[in-house]
């Protein structure tokens, strides 16, 4: 099942001819990246898109990626903290950001004779709250992911299969879906959320979120990891790090780490419309 998947995305990639990819660096993305590449080698490029909502640690590890898979890589400037559709953060913040996104892609792709331009979209996005995906559909990207049904235990198998040494490497959003809906974002926000995040991964806690409520952070990891962090870490010390970055508070979510959490409060006709 799995080998027929990857087959139908290397027909989609040799039909394309050439492809624009929209490559953030994490996993979804990067496989994408990978399989363009072995069917189009230099007829694919990969683009990713520079703003305060990517860190600079981040932004290093897409192009060390990259160039290990071998594919042409590129970066553009997007704008989208100067919207302030974007910036209020309105619950359809995520179409706005990508619409800033491939307004850009599109016009490059055009400009350099890729036809397409295709995204790191995968099934399992589709059953999720994503407005972004309507923007990117909008705008004429594809997601192959997605088209041929690969789900996110998939991406990883795959990744893995291929010989990807990210292939476990955890999901990364977009930093500004840290935020309540309604809560302003700011450059100085979206780093500081980074910073601990980084910060945190750096300890040896892979699979976490640090929350933004205006002054507060609120730290989510795995409910089974919970007990071992408190008895682990210096939390004086780690209370004092996330000061240092701009936070106020410092807590600790009981519940644990959930993706998409924020959309609880979401009604139930937007949560509909996905």
């Amino acid at each position: 099942m799995l080998t027929e998947k990857l087959e139908r995305l290397k027909g989609l990639f040799a039909e394309m001819d050439r492809a624009l990819i929209a490559y953030s660096g994490g996993i979804d993305s990067t496989l994408v990246a990978k399989i363009a590449w072995d069917v189009l080698g230099d007829r694919a490029l990969a683009v990713t898109a520079v703003s305060p909502s990517l860190l600079t640690e981040d932004l290093e590890d897409a192009r060390i990626q990259a160039a290990t898979i071998g594919i042409c890589h590129e970066e553009v400037e997007t704008h989208e903290m100067t919207d302030p559709n974007y910036t209020s953060n309105p619950v359809n913040r995520c179409y706005f950001c990508k619409s800033e996104l491939h307004d850009t892609l599109k016009p490059l792709a055009l400009k350099r004779g890729y036809p397409y331009v295709v995204d790191g979209v995968n099934a399992d996005d589709l059953r999720d709250y994503r407005p972004g995906i309507q923007a990117a559909k909008e705008r004429g990207a594809r997601s192959p992911l997605a088209e041929v049904g690969v789900t996110k235990i998939e991406v990883r198998q795959l990744a893995k299969e291929l010989g990807l040494p990210w292939w476990d490497k955890p999901a990364q959003p977009c930093l500004s879906s840290r935020f309540p809906y309604g809560e302003e974002i700011t450059v100085e926000k979206l780093q500081r959320v980074g910073r601990g995040e980084r910060l945190l991964r750096e300890m040896g806690w892979k699979n976490l979120r640090v929350r933004s409520q205006k002054d507060t952070a609120r730290i989510e990891l795995p409910p089974e990891e919970i007990k071992e962090f408190v008895l682990q870490v210096n939390l004086p010390q780690l209370v004092e790090e996330f000061q240092g970055f701009g936070f106020v508070y410092v807590t600790l979510d009981l519940e644990g780490y959930r993706s998409g959490k924020l959309n609880r409060v979401l009604p139930e006709e937007v949560l509909a419309s996905r």
